[in-house]
């Protein structure tokens, strides 16, 4: 059976009278203008959506992308990178000088990797060359003397999938210094006696609202996801006015409270008598309890 048969395809000879072709090449017309327009409105329709998924950054965020793409027996193989902060950060120059060296050296040692994995390419390909980095800062809390951030970073280098770690640094005005938030406190053993209990009675709370109640009601007991201490833990003081910190935003990241599909999770709590009593005496000041 051939095309023509398959298909049920007739072949006519084309009419020899005006009216006739007229009505042909208007119909062709007219079904090619269709065409097209449906093709337009669906281009239109797919913009819109990448323009609606986009994510739109606040104004002043400094935003450098830097992108590789390889072609290995027929397949394009990419690196992707990219380093962000936010407006805040722009206007403290000891900042940008930090994020700027951290920037090169996480893209230089990206490139090192990826060319490193081109290397072992056979002629099948070159499985699990991709590559790809997103560091990016934002502003949990800006009060006259801190500028309270919280650093992301994902990796992807060709496993299953890719993991994200998170930071919590400080920026003192007054003394002109970067530091990890947990240097506020004046130990771990007095952080964790401050917000170990009600952290765990919010994950545990939070997880079964994700798992179940059952899952969460073992969590005591479970030998490989327990209730992780302050210690293991992102802490981001918070301010509800912009004047002092008045709440703690407590961050486990992936594997730290909970398998991987279970993601990443935060827990506000307010600033407490205990609390306060854990922050170190020259910090003191800057803390306010919670409503």
């Amino acid at each position: 059976m051939n095309v023509r048969q398959m298909f049920h395809v007739k072949h006519r000879p084309l009419a020899n009278d005006m009216t006739t072709t007229w009505r042909r090449l208007h119909s062709g017309a007219l079904l090619a203008a269709l065409v097209i327009s449906a093709c337009f409105a669906a281009a239109v329709a797919a913009q819109d959506e990448l323009e609606a998924e986009a994510e739109v950054l606040p104004p002043g965020t400094v935003t450098f992308k830097d992108t590789e793409t390889r072609t290995v027996a027929g397949s394009e193989i990419a690196r992707a990178f990219s380093y962000t902060w936010p407006a805040e950060v722009a206007a403290v120059p000891a900042l940008v000088r930090r994020f700027t060296a951290d920037r090169a050296a996480l893209l230089a040692e990206q490139k090192v990797d990826f060319s490193e994995g081109l290397s072992l390419a056979d002629p099948e390909g070159c499985f699990g060359c991709n590559r790809d980095l997103a560091r990016d800062w934002a502003v949990i809390a800006d009060t006259s003397r801190f500028l309270v951030l919280s650093g992301s970073l994902y990796v992807y280098s060709g496993g299953a999938h890719g993991n994200t770690g998170f930071d919590a640094l400080v920026w003192d005005r007054k003394a002109r210094k970067a530091f990890e938030s947990s240097k506020m406190f004046r130990s771990e053993a007095a952080l964790q006696a401050a917000l170990g209990a009600p952290w765990c009675a919010a994950l545990r709370a939070e997880r079964a609202e994700r798992l179940g109640e059952e899952a969460s009601a073992i969590m005591d007991e479970d030998d490989i996801f327990p209730c992780p201490p302050i210690e293991n833990l992102q802490i981001y003081p918070a301010s509800s006015d912009g004047q002092r910190f008045d709440r703690i935003d407590l961050l486990a990241g992936q594997y730290v409270a909970g398998s991987y599909a279970e993601g990443v999770y935060e827990v506000t709590l307010p600033v407490t008598p205990e609390v306060l009593a854990a922050v170190k005496p020259r910090y003191r000041a800057a803390f306010t309890l919670g409503k």
